[in-house]
């Protein structure tokens, strides 16, 4: 293990996802809240975070000091681009998998880089957003046009199992940012351990994850002064009034954030401010609310080395090379299949 510190091309899109757009269709949305809402425990999911207006908060989120991750990444990927775009095209031709792509915004770094080193390679940014997918390719039609271009619309193992059937050559899967911790323990192993299934030999996995730290720093990053953490979480409950025709009172929930050091992991919370009762139109139930109750809302756990290089052991993955930041916050860890 290495760590160091710091036109033609133009394909349609592959529409795996059932909603037109990528959305989550109303039907979906509306049977995941009320499971969650119906736990003794109340939980939302975090994939719900992210509409238009939560969107826009979380690029105002990453624009705030407190928030070190997507500056830290940003970091690596430009002081280490040059090693990390030989190190995965060592092998000659591959498909860069972009999994979540977004507006590829970190991945453009190295896209650009492997231009530069004219390694031989195609692009392949799957996301559930169809929207994305479409303006990302259009984008880098103009920006890169010399560089083969295949968004896939669609949830991660869909993409995965259509690539298998579709894309035989050599893979780099990208899953960049902090993705991997909103998963549990248990939900991190099962999803590399897919990932794996799908990767063969010569085949790498280039993922980034958040460094357990000092507390504080962390919790900082989670629980701004600003109150855009604070909006951010509360635009579920918006979300859920404007899409399932929720009654919720938002002044009547505050955020709450909480950083276990031993466990390395972030929680954030709703909690209910008062007794109140929630109508939910599209589900045509009730939900009640104890004063001072909680919605579980999003888990964000921080790693050591040594349990990165634990979780490749175990998923069959071993670690070639650890990038990291000057301040050691933030990892992107070039994982190759045993």
């Amino acid at each position: 293990m290495k760590t160091l510190t710091s036109t033609p091309n133009k394909l349609p899109l592959v529409e795996l996802h059932k909603e037109p757009d990528g959305s989550v269709s109303k039907a979906a949305f509306a049977k995941d809240v009320e499971a969650g809402l119906s736990k003794k425990n109340k939980t939302l999911s975090s994939r719900y975070f992210y509409d238009s207006r939560g969107s826009q908060l979380f690029q105002d989120i990453m624009a705030l000091p407190e928030y070190y991750l997507t500056r830290s990444e940003f970091e690596v990927l430009t002081d280490q681009k040059e090693a990390i775009a030989a190190e995965v095209a060592a092998e000659g031709f591959f498909h860069l998998i972009d999994l979540g792509a977004g507006d590829a915004l970190k991945t453009k770094i190295l896209l650009r880089e492997l231009h530069k080193q004219k390694q031989q390679f195609d692009y392949v940014p799957v996301d559930i957003s169809g929207h994305a997918m479409q303006e990302l390719t259009e984008r880098l039609h103009h920006e890169l046009p010399d560089v083969p271009v295949q968004a896939v619309v669609g949830e991660y193992i869909q993409a995965l199992e259509w690539l298998q059937e579709h894309k035989s050559e050599r893979k780099v899967v990208l899953f960049l940012g902090s993705n991997i911790g909103n998963f549990t323990s248990d939900e991190s192993m099962a999803f590399l351990k897919i990932v794996r299934s799908y990767l063969g030999s010569g085949d790498k996995l280039l993922m980034g994850m958040d460094l357990r730290k000092d507390p504080n720093t962390i919790l900082d990053a989670y629980d701004d002064k600003t109150g855009v953490t604070a909006a951010f979480n509360l635009n579920l409950l918006r979300r859920i009034n404007e899409e399932l025709g929720g009654n919720f009172d938002l002044n009547c929930f505050s955020h709450y954030a909480t950083y276990d050091p031993q466990a390395g992991v972030m929680r954030s919370y709703l909690v209910s401010r008062k007794r109140q009762e929630v109508w939910i139109e599209a589900i045509g139930k009730m939900f009640s609310f104890t004063a001072w109750e909680t919605i579980h809302t999003e888990n964000s756990h921080k790693y050591s080395l040594e349990q990165a290089q634990e979780m490749g052991k175990a998923t069959n993955f071993s670690i070639e090379t650890v990038f990291l930041d000057k301040n050691q916050y933030f990892a992107d860890i070039l994982f190759a299949v045993k």
